[in-house]
């Protein structure tokens, strides 16, 4: 399927590894030319190098000032698609979570999405198409008990996407969330593997997977591509119907738990 990416120019934050590293992949092979965004020249050149393809951009996009020098660099570029898919979960707890680090949480994962959108979105009102998708965790609408922080940061992100999808009412930027649950990574993987040969399970993470997996109706973990496929369609011009929507893709264990 053509998703008619071509011609169309996006910024992926935090592109520069992990999932953000495979929803920059997808684009460039869809057409897209892709701003890859790090906090590290060397690690965002390292990546570059390993996709054939993309254009740099460092900036630490926790603070204003290095936000404001992405936003510079997005509006010389003429990005028409903002995927806001930096974020991080750090450990932590209701008994020990100082308020710096509910803070740190804000900064990681609403504001450093926050800045981008307000410093972006004169440009994009201006355009006849623009997309505006947020990177958010199933944890936003059915935290843990654990990392208190992180999943009210997390459902911040999710109000501020209905938010401004209400905003651009009427615009022509679509404003999406994308929510995955559990997503098998090289760390998933291996601590679910020591886990499983501790257990039992087998040796192989074929042999372990659907035990990892056994509350997922799907039978195993979601894979990165898997996420990335799903934020391509929705940065597209064939998900223009699409609008304000929270989409969760957790192999469906969202749905079964009470």
């Amino acid at each position: 399927m053509d998703l008619k990416l071509n011609g169309h120019t996006a910024i992926v934050t935090g592109g520069y590894r992990g999932t953000g590293l495979t929803i920059a992949r997808h684009l460039l092979r869809e057409g897209a030319r892709v701003l890859v965004h790090g906090f590290d020249d060397a690690a965002v050149r390292t990546t570059i190098t390993e996709l054939g393809g993309g254009i740099p951009v460092i900036g630490d996009i926790r603070t204003d000032e290095g936000a404001r020098s992405v936003i510079e660099r997005c509006l010389n570029e003429d990005v028409d698609i903002l995927i806001n898919n930096y974020g991080t979960a750090e450990s932590g707890s209701w008994d020990k979570s100082d308020s710096d680090q509910w803070i740190d949480a804000f900064q990681k994962n609403v504001l450093s999405a926050q800045r981008l959108i307000q410093g972006l979105l004169p440009s994009l009102r201006e355009k006849s198409w623009a997309r505006i998708i947020n990177l958010g965790t199933v944890g936003s609408t059915r935290p843990n008990a654990i990392m208190p922080h992180y999943y009210a940061a997390k459902g911040a992100l999710a109000t501020m996407t209905v938010s401004l999808a209400r905003e651009l009412a009427g615009t022509s930027i679509r404003v999406n969330l994308v929510s995955p649950g559990l997503i098998l990574t090289p760390e998933v993987m291996a601590a679910n593997l020591e886990r499983g040969r501790r257990k039992g399970w087998g040796e192989t993470w074929e042999e372990i997977e659907p035990y990892v997996a056994a509350d997922i109706p799907i039978g195993r973990i979601v894979r990165r591509e898997e996420v990335a496929d799903l934020v391509t369609y929705l940065a597209s011009p064939l998900a223009d119907g699409i609008h304000g929507q929270n989409f969760r893709i957790d192999g469906g264990a969202l749905s079964i738990v009470s």
